[in-house]
């Protein structure tokens, strides 16, 4: 009975550093995924912890996860869609915080960081104008760097159909940042 004990108590041990090693590993990923739509620094940590909760609740399938990273991805993924189906609103601004991590400190001028600034927004506000399935396939190949296959598996379309909305963003995101009025001001 005893060595039952121990030997239940060695599984929860492995289970637990485990699951840390998940954190420490895909931690910051995560992040970026959630921080990419929900554009909130709170917001993207809150669904990061919802969805290690929900791998907490399903340690089980752990051993049969084949690509973790896809697997956890999806979950945060998934975990975000719900949030903003809930708020069912976007915000308008960044957060000043994230804008302050966001953007380099040193060596720019205050005029080059008000440039910089002025450009992430104007590209991010672009994004915002995108269909939703292009935007989505866009966030996960260009700003958390997943290959087809990868976005696929996360958002459950075929290989073909991410190339397809890939190259569809792609040339949106080219027609309204040529629209833009921010374009290039110094050459003209």
């Amino acid at each position: 009975m005893q060595a039952r004990a121990v030997a239940d108590r060695a599984a929860e041990n492995a289970e637990e550093e485990a699951l840390a090693a998940l954190v420490s590993q895909y931690g910051a990923t995560l992040y970026r995924v959630a921080f990419s739509v929900l554009r909130n620094s709170a917001e993207a940590e809150d669904a990061v912890q919802e969805a290690f909760l929900r791998v907490l609740r399903h340690r089980e399938k752990l051993g049969e996860i084949r690509d973790q990273r896809v697997w956890l991805i999806r979950i945060v993924w998934n975990v975000v869609l719900d949030r903003k189906r809930r708020a069912k609103t976007r915000p308008e601004t960044d957060d000043v915080a994230d804008m302050a991590r966001i953007l380099p400190a040193a060596g720019l001028t205050a005029e080059e960081r008000a440039a910089a600034a002025q450009h992430r927004a104007q590209v991010l506000g672009c994004v915002e104008q995108l269909p939703d399935k292009e935007r989505e396939v866009l966030l996960l190949s260009a700003f958390q760097e997943l290959s087809s296959v990868e976005i696929a598996a996360v958002l459950k379309i075929t290989e073909s159909s991410v190339r397809s909305r890939l190259f569809r963003a792609r040339n949106l995101m080219a027609g309204l940042l040529e629209d833009s009025p921010y374009r290039n001001r110094s050459t003209r």
